[in-house]
């Protein structure tokens, strides 16, 4: 069987609930409370090795923050099954998880963030997923000359 090719990511966390500072205070993190179907099947894709632009939402101004590592592959999220839990979710069943969540890995900050009127105003970025009027999804594919574009603004030291 072929082994597939890297694939490229965007994944959003609010900076005040967990930023690319605290993953590179960390080291590696779950990836978790992701409770969208869509956005869990991407995470169920990726693979050890993919790498994604770690993207504050909720933030002023949004933005690309940096880049991290998928260190290890979907796995079920056990938040699903704590009822303390905001992500908890009484439909989850143990035998049948809904939920997926995955482990990252901090690879780069970068020195200024590149925000997300930025990535707008570029016109090789105009059909990139984040840049499209209601896209939402907090996990989402990039394409490799996408990825490579918000690299090059950002003057990352990360290389493809």
């Amino acid at each position: 069987m072929a082994k597939r090719g890297m694939k490229l990511w965007l994944m959003k966390s609010e900076p005040d609930v967990y930023s690319i500072n605290d993953l590179r205070r960390d080291g590696t993190e779950h990836w978790e409370g992701v409770r969208n179907y869509q956005a869990r099947n991407f995470m169920r894709d990726m693979a050890e090795g993919d790498l994604a632009l770690f993207y504050h939402s909720n933030a002023k101004p949004p933005g690309v923050a940096g880049i991290c590592r998928i260190v290890r592959e979907a796995y079920p999220d056990p938040t699903q099954f704590d009822r303390k839990s905001e992500y908890y979710d009484p439909k989850s069943k143990k035998d049948d998880p809904r939920w997926s969540m995955v482990d990252v890995e901090f690879v780069e900050k970068f020195a200024e963030e590149v925000s997300l009127q930025t990535l707008k105003d570029e016109p090789a970025l105009e059909e990139m997923r984040v840049t499209q009027k209601g896209s939402r999804l907090s996990v989402q594919p990039v394409e490799k000359k996408h990825f490579k574009k918000v690299l090059k603004m950002a003057n990352a030291q990360t290389n493809l």
